[in-house]
């Protein structure tokens, strides 16, 4: 059976703050009901982080210590609208598919925010995913375009993908017809190497 459980309410706004509140069990059942004081937010995600970034924005949104990489909330709104642009130049538009297949790296923050902003459909792909298993996905979703990590442990995304893609050494970057995976027009890699067929993130 479930304790009492104290959490507290947190969102994208730093300022917001709400005392910690009792989550019970209701009828035994493992449900709790979350604190009720507050309003939900009618705001889209893109409104959301626009407000933030008019209250807030020489304060750190992004840290990734890895990498070095420390964006505040301005330059992630910056960052996210030049991202939302090159995506609409590709040819993508409000509804498409857009695919991610990549572990936790700023990448995914940027273009998690900057589909929001144009009304892609953010499909995340499971990192862990075979060859298989990324067929499926991407068919089963009907990706218009997909964005990779160039590996993740001892997973090689880029040769999974040529392998999956086979049409990519001969295709131009955004124009991919390919027999497996009707749908999906563009890949995109990470990291700074050119490989052919996929555009360079």
């Amino acid at each position: 059976m479930l304790e009492d459980l104290d959490k507290p309410i947190t969102s994208l706004d730093p300022s917001s703050h709400c005392e910690n509140v009792s989550l019970k069990p209701i009828n035994g059942l493992s449900h709790v009901v979350g604190e009720k004081r507050s309003a939900l937010l009618t705001l889209t995600i893109p409104q959301l982080l626009k407000r933030t970034t008019s209250r807030y924005s020489s304060r750190e949104a992004v840290v990734f210590t890895d990498t070095k990489i420390r964006w505040t909330y301005s330059e992630l709104d910056r960052q996210t609208d030049d991202l939302a642009a090159g995506l609409l130049s590709l040819g993508l538009k409000k509804g498409d598919r857009f695919g991610i297949w990549s572990p936790n790296r700023i990448e995914w923050i940027a273009i998690q925010y900057a589909s929001a902003k144009i009304g892609l459909i953010l499909v995340n792909i499971n990192p862990a995913y075979r060859l298989s298993e990324l067929e499926y996905a991407l068919n089963k979703s009907g990706c218009k375009a997909v964005l990779i990590a160039s590996q993740f442990k001892s997973s090689n995304y880029v040769e999974m993908m040529q392998t999956l893609l086979p049409e990519l050494n001969s295709m131009r970057p955004g124009d991919l017809h390919a027999s497996k995976v009707p749908s999906l027009r563009t890949v995109i890699r990470m990291g700074g190497e050119h490989t052919a067929g996929m555009l360079t993130y």
